[in-house]
């Protein structure tokens, strides 16, 4: 197989759209849309009543769920403008949600392919664990043609991907804190009787993200099923990080360090035999050319230039002063070890206005009423519970956590979907602020940037395309 040698980024929540995705694709690279929060995100489109997004459900092939979905959600902002609530994930999954969640996906996808018949693919996080099967099964009911997976270790994912595509059930092990290593806890699907039928789907192409040598062994050797490629992140990339391999030291500003042991040995993933694309700052013709050459890699993914484009799901105005401060080189970029709830480092940008100022922070009310990023827990009574450093302080220290893992803490799933324009509105007219993550390649990027506006996705994709091929 011939991949894309260009794949896009997958940054959620709803950066990497759909509409982003498909002139990525039509251009010739690999689009990825971002799987994170998309029931969420489904329903607030619907709740804006959203033409595109109302048509692709009308095509999902469950007509039943589809007008249960649009009969619900079409149009039913509240009163006060706020969005409607949309059931938690746990263990004990309710039906609404996977049907939701199936659904979100399945649009994502239709959306993304719609009239043009170059690859899609989606893009999973490992620590996001209860959405899972769920989210795969609904982006293959749409035929997508690449999955990509990172922030975690997803071992058991090739497997599913190969259940799926012969309509057999599968499961997902779930990481519970304080459960035993005699414990099992797992979330389960069966697509024979979501769908009806049993239904043979295409098995798309399986791309982990890694960041180190021995992880990328580890899947290749220990995986349930077929590695099909890697991306190897290194730590100027967006979003969240992969934590420094020497722990608690930092630079003066507070970011972690990241040394030698935090490069990874290309030569020995050569060995691995298996294609390889390389993520984190490759943007410029010189960086491009080496990469191709001396590493031997398949390709590039990139994100932050993809990100500022007209296509992504940013909004508008947040882009153009993103592009502004690139263009008067007043941007600055902050690897922050505390503000992500998983306790990865994640890369936040340095904006007025946005939670990245403390004033902001601290004037904003601690709610979790998304729950993407909890932690599951075993308490010592035997049950599951689920808590984020994030939540109300004394809600988290009653469910045994501890009082400094919620310093700094920001609720990411609230600020991300504020970022795309959907943030919520509370009772009291409280709106949710932006928290914007880009990578570190912001100070490479003014070569893609026009006189006036935005960049468009097939420029960019173009750009990246020649400097591959020159």
């Amino acid at each position: 197989m011939n991949h894309p040698k260009i794949i896009q980024g997958g940054m959620g929540v709803g950066v990497s759209n759909w509409k982003l995705a498909k002139s990525v694709s039509i251009s010739g690279g690999l689009g990825v849309v971002s799987s994170t929060v998309l029931d969420n995100l489904m329903v607030r489109r619907l709740n804006e009543k959203d033409e595109d997004t109302k048509r692709a459900l009308l095509n999902f092939p469950i007509k039943d769920i589809a007008d249960k979905i649009l009969n619900k959600y079409y149009g039913k902002k509240n009163s006060a403008g706020g969005y409607s609530q949309v059931p938690f994930f746990s263990i004990n999954i309710d039906q609404e949600l996977i049907e939701l969640t199936v659904a979100a996906n399945f649009v994502e996808i239709y959306l993304a392919k719609e009239g043009h018949n170059n690859p899609v693919g989606i893009n999973l996080l490992e620590k996001v664990q209860m959405p899972t099967l769920y989210s795969l099964y609904g982006a293959m009911l749409a035929g997508v043609d690449y999955v990509i997976m990172g922030a975690g270790i997803p071992r058991e994912i090739p497997g599913i991907l190969d259940r799926f595509a012969n309509g057999l059930d599968a499961e997902l092990s779930l990481y519970v804190t304080g459960a035993e290593s005699n414990n099992s806890y797992k979330m389960y699907f069966s697509p024979e009787k979501f769908m009806g039928k049993q239904l043979n789907l295409k098995r798309p192409y399986f791309f982990p993200i890694v960041s180190s040598n021995t992880l990328a062994t580890t899947l290749i050797k220990k995986s349930n099923g077929k590695i099909d490629g890697l991306i190897i992140e290194n730590y100027s990339a967006g979003g969240h990080n992969a934590p420094p391999r020497v722990k608690g030291v930092f630079h003066n500003n507070g970011s972690p360090v990241y040394g030698d042991k935090d490069i990874v040995n290309l030569n020995k993933i050569k060995e691995l035999d298996i294609p390889f694309f390389l993520a984190g700052s490759f943007v410029t013709p010189e960086i491009i050319s080496k990469t191709i050459d001396e590493a031997g890699a398949s390709g590039i993914q990139v994100g932050t230039i993809f990100a500022l484009t007209s296509e992504s799901g940013f909004d508008e105005s947040i882009k153009l002063e993103i592009v502004n401060k690139i263009k008067n080189n007043t941007i600055n970029i902050f690897t922050d070890p505390l503000a992500s709830p998983t306790g990865f480092p994640f890369k936040v940008a340095s904006i007025k206005g946005t939670l990245s100022e403390q004033d902001i922070y601290d004037n904003r009310p601690r709610v979790c009423n998304l729950r993407y990023l909890a932690e599951l827990y075993k308490d010592e009574n035997g049950n599951i519970g689920y808590r984020c450093p994030a939540e109300p302080i004394n809600e988290y220290l009653k469910k045994g956590g501890k009082i400094e893992e919620t310093v700094g803490r920001k609720c990411l799933c609230n600020a991300l979907l504020a970022n795309i324009g959907y943030g919520n509105t509370y009772k009291n007219g409280y709106q949710e602020p932006y928290l914007i993550t880009l990578g570190d390649s912001v100070s490479l990027i003014s070569h893609f940037l026009p006189d006036e506006g935005l960049p468009s996705a097939k420029n960019v994709t173009i750009q990246l395309k020649s400097y591959i091929e020159n």
